[in-house]
């Protein structure tokens, strides 16, 4: 063979050897395949559970809490607002048609806290060209008779030995009457209504601005103590009035007792109102008029186990579920049927036995877990 044509052999032997990819023998592997998923991570197991490793649950902020059976009352959800105490609540109303003028303060702007007597607006009374003129006719001739009385007073002194006392005495009265009348029809012309705020508290509403004109009636400022509000709840079931043994009211994570104040005897819209009264620095969230869920505690007793609201999750096939802790990095999830209790918690009543370690804070993250 030509030394040429070996040199030509070679090369295409080298370049069919760098094309095909090289294998490697039984039992070897170079380590160029994907990498398998971490076993150590967070992780959905087939059978539901959830494998969450001890630092995931630190950094998740996981929290559990042992349960406790015991008997508690049977409650009651309904559909409730938020309204104002009249003891600790009041409304600012011209009593005569007019323009607004600000107060010593200004107006007031709502979440202002206000004293009670304090001055927050003044209303100049409105009146007709005509009206304002007959006053000012009339306070034109009081003030011309004055000026006759006390012309007459002065003669009627100067004769004061030959003229009786009482004459002198009827004079002086009829001067003195003229000018309180004269003082009386010139208040009227130049006076102003003063709005005074009729308690202490925080300005919920304020419907005025410098010059606006208001009518009679109208309201202008709204008032109330948000440490003292009143909250009605409509009930369609009659007998439930007979039944209450306490109330109370979810504001966030907190839970504010309520006092029943009484029932109304007249319906509204096919259903009672109930009266709560809540105090409580929890209540400065709240807002007049704003809905709420008032949670009415019966005096019937019901077999369960008390559960946070933020254990409730539900699971693909739209059922309530908790997540128990069963071991120290698994968590299960258990269908589980509940009812209210009073906004905070649940009544667990199927579905978890006394003991079980329940998920409070961080559920919501094991239930993303995948």
């Amino acid at each position: 063979m030509k030394p040429t044509h070996s040199l030509i052999v070679a090369a295409l032997a080298l370049s069919i050897g760098a094309t095909v990819p090289a294998q490697a023998g039984e039992g070897h592997d170079h380590g160029d395949g994907p990498a398998a998923p971490s076993a150590n991570g967070p992780q959905r197991l087939p059978d539901g559970s959830v494998f969450l490793p001890k630092p995931a649950q630190r950094q998740l902020g996981v929290r559990t809490v042992v349960t406790e059976a015991g008997e508690l009352p049977r409650s009651f959800e309904l559909n409730g607002k938020v309204v104002m105490d009249p003891n600790a609540g009041g409304k600012v109303q011209p009593l005569n048609a007019g323009r607004i003028e600000p107060g010593p303060r200004g107006l007031p702007s709502p979440g202002q806290a206000v004293r009670k007597g304090e001055v927050l607006a003044y209303v100049v009374p409105s009146a007709a060209p005509i009206e304002r003129s007959n006053q000012a006719a009339q306070l034109a001739e009081l003030r011309a008779a004055k000026a006759l009385a006390d012309k007459r007073v002065a003669r009627l002194k100067e004769l004061a030995d030959t003229v009786p006392r009482k004459d002198i005495e009827s004079a002086e009265s009829e001067a003195q009457s003229l000018a309180e009348r004269i003082a009386a029809v010139g208040t009227g012309l130049s006076s102003r209504e003063a709005l005074v705020a009729p308690v202490s508290g925080v300005i919920a509403s304020a419907n005025a601005v410098a010059g606006q004109v208001v009518d009679a009636r109208e309201l202008v400022f709204e008032i109330v103590d948000p440490t003292r509000l009143r909250i009605e709840a409509l009930a369609f079931d009659t007998t439930l009035v007979t039944g209450v043994g306490s109330a109370s009211l979810a504001v966030g994570n907190e839970r504010v007792p309520l006092a029943f104040v009484g029932a109304s005897r007249s319906l509204r819209e096919q259903a009672l109102p109930l009266a709560f009264r809540a105090e409580g620095k929890a209540l400065a969230a709240l807002a007049v008029g704003q809905p709420v869920r008032v949670f009415v505690q019966g005096k019937d007793k019901v077999k369960g186990i008390a559960v946070p609201v933020a254990s409730l999750m539900k699971n693909p096939a739209n059922q309530t579920i908790v997540w128990v802790k069963a071991a120290p990095e698994r968590f299960e999830p258990r269908t589980v049927t509940v009812e209210p209790l009073d906004g905070v918690n649940v009544a667990v009543t199927s579905g978890l036995k006394s003991g079980d370690r329940v998920a409070t804070q961080g559920a919501t993250l094991i239930n993303q877990v995948r």
